[in-house]
């Protein structure tokens, strides 16, 4: 199999822009009388989530499932998460499983078994990680990808107005996701691709476009994941701030998630039929990925 960043690249490259589509199931905003309500039906989830897959598969480079939305289900959504992930696979999709695993010794490999590894495993092929806890928090995750062509995405300079209570400290000369950065800069190597890129992904918020140009220089072999695009307020140019030009003219070096505004789009709460939802869904990730492919070619 190849690497994991080429394989995500080549995705990019088939459908046309670097969309990530997020698999966020809130009950309150489902529309309940074409899927049920997950509160009361578990099955639910599973038949949200592959109706989403199916509408956006066509315009998404990839997906990620947010499992701590599918956990309150208890294992019956712990089942859901998974079986989409096989779901996905079967369509020819990569999965980012969006998890944040962060411990150390025996529970991180457990951690990056479950999440990487074979059924009984989720078998994503990739993870969200909190480094925050130090670099070995990250060592079993990386030699699991490293040894199956998987991607670890790190949590670095994040979308969420909290960031700064932790994350902009100064360390030394530097804010602390700066020294971040640097910890995880030499363990890009292992996972490169022959596109140019790592399967070491960094988490770099659209909401922060200044700190992701200086991330890419901190990080220039790191594809980055890009949450806080479209309904957490961030434009396609911002979330592409951090990509290089290639010498065709194009950005690549990540992909930029989008979870509400393709999942949620206006009307789809209140469709009547599935094919009115279908339709719905399909055109939000239309415009979102020739949105982001337009930013990337300005």
């Amino acid at each position: 199999m190849a690497a994991f960043a080429d394989r995500l690249m080549e995705a990019v490259d088939r459908t046309g822009a670097p969309l990530c589509v997020g698999i966020d199931p809130f009950p309150a905003l489902m529309n309940t009388a074409l899927f049920g309500d997950p509160r009361q039906d578990p099955q639910a989830l599973l038949r949200f989530g592959e109706a989403l897959i199916d509408a956006a598969a066509p315009y998404a480079a990839c997906l990620k499932p947010q499992l701590g939305l599918f956990e309150p289900f208890g294992p019956e959504g712990y089942a859901a998460a998974r079986a989409l992930c096989g779901l996905a696979r079967d369509r020819g999709l990569l999965t980012i499983l969006d998890a944040k695993r962060g411990d150390i010794g025996s529970t991180a490999e457990g951690y990056a078994q479950a999440s990487l590894g074979p059924a009984p495993g989720f078998d994503a092929d990739c993870v969200t990680v909190n480094p925050y806890m130090g670099g070995d928090t990250l060592a079993p995750f990386l030699t699991l990808a490293a040894d199956r062509d998987k991607g670890v995405a790190v949590l670095v300079r994040t979308s969420n107005p909290g960031a700064k209570d932790l994350q902009d400290l100064r360390v030394g000369e530097e804010p602390l996701w700066a020294q971040t950065a640097r910890m995880i800069a030499p363990l890009a190597a292992p996972l490169m691709g022959e596109c140019g890129f790592s399967g070491l992904m960094a988490v770099a918020g659209a909401t922060y476009p200044e700190e992701a140009k200086a991330l890419r220089g901190l990080l220039p072999t790191a594809l980055f994941l890009v949450p806080g695009y479209g309904a957490q307020g961030a434009g396609a140019r911002e979330a592409l701030s951090g990509f290089v030009r290639g010498p065709d003219g194009i950005k690549r070096g990540g992909v930029v998630n989008s979870s509400r505004g393709i999942a949620y789009p206006k009307g789809a709460e209140s469709a009547a039929t599935m094919a009115d939802w279908r339709a719905l869904i399909a055109d939000a990730a239309r415009a979102a990925r020739d949105d982001l492919s337009a930013a990337a070619a300005d």
